[in-house]
């Protein structure tokens, strides 16, 4: 009888300096295990000598598969791109800086044959090393994301998680072009076990997740998954309604009861700048929708494979 397959998707950019040291511990972990293995490298349109390290693996261990994007095209592309090419029985999404322990792999494995589960995610317990207002940014986007959509994110949740073959194909079908996996994870159910572990540093190079790059892909996740700022936006015109109509029946009571006294134009001003910001707000919130449906509507594939060494590789999708 076949061994089961596990496949490990690494979505890799200018990892050059990590990758050995993933891969030599990453192997070391699932040699020890009774399964059979794949690591599939995606390499995001790497500007070092990611590729070629990947070149050198692949020549020197037959377990190991690469994709090369033609440019990058971003994480959430890369990881779906292997979850369209992997062969496991078991998918697991792992970061090759080493911030996702190898060592956890057995023990999750293990959930999933108790047959309890049919995913085993990872969370941080601790945000160590990284700068408090960026901390207190990232639990603030987690409390409001649970409360305005349907996707069911876990506070410190990681992209690190083992997943059964039919969790994964669910996965595959939602074909949308604004991916936000995390949210995906969430919305298409499944029983889930998280497993806590205490954050681990990049083991070589830096973090490719700027403040601002965080802040947005945090704003995508709520367009992607929830329509509250349209409801915001709505309940904006709605008060804004209400007061104006309030205010000009106080102005037509003073007119008649007091006479009419010029309060000056700094304050019309005020009220001018006032309405006209909100309105560009919702406009903005708006705007940002109509985005996502113009990028839907064009088709565009999520990734495009100039190079791999897979056979039946899918190189566009």
């Amino acid at each position: 009888m076949d061994r089961e397959i596990i496949t490990i998707i690494t979505p890799c950019y200018n990892e050059e300096a990590a990758l050995p040291v993933f891969y030599r511990e990453v192997t070391a972990v699932l040699s020890g295990l009774p399964y059979a293995y794949e690591l599939l490298l995606v390499n995001d349109g790497s500007k070092d000598r990611t590729l070629q390290v990947m070149r050198k693996l692949a020549g020197g261990d037959p377990h190991v598969r690469y994709l090369s994007f033609s440019r990058n095209f971003g994480k959430e592309a890369a990881m779906y791109a292997g979850f369209c090419n992997a062969k496991g029985d078991y998918v697991a999404v792992m970061d090759a800086d080493m911030q996702d322990p190898p060592s956890l792999l057995p023990q999750m494995l293990e959930k999933l044959q108790s047959g309890e589960y049919d995913s085993v995610a990872t969370r941080r317990v601790d945000r160590k090393g990284e700068p408090p207002v960026r901390s207190w940014f990232a639990r603030r986007f987690y409390q409001i994301i649970n409360r305005i959509s349907d996707a069911d994110i876990v506070d410190g949740a990681r992209d690190f998680r083992l997943m059964r073959r039919e969790m994964v194909d669910a996965i595959v079908s939602m074909g949308e072009y604004n991916r936000f996996s995390k949210g995906i994870f969430g919305w298409i159910g499944f029983r889930t076990c998280w497993l806590s572990y205490e954050n681990v540093d990049r083991v070589a190079g830096e973090t490719k997740w700027s403040f601002w790059k965080l802040t947005k892909y945090a704003l995508d996740g709520i367009i992607n998954f929830s329509q509250a700022p349209l409801n915001i936006a709505s309940w904006f015109g709605l008060f804004m309604t209400a007061f104006s109509f309030i205010m000009l029946i106080l102005i037509v009571v003073r007119k008649l009861a007091f006479g009419d006294r010029v309060a000056g134009w700094p304050s019309l001003a005020c009220i001018i700048i006032f309405i006209g910001g909100i309105q560009l707000f919702c406009l903005g919130v708006i705007g940002q929708y109509i985005a996502k449906i113009y990028m839907e509507t064009k088709k565009r594939p999520h990734y495009i494979i100039a190079e791999s060494n897979l056979e039946d590789c899918k190189t566009i999708r």
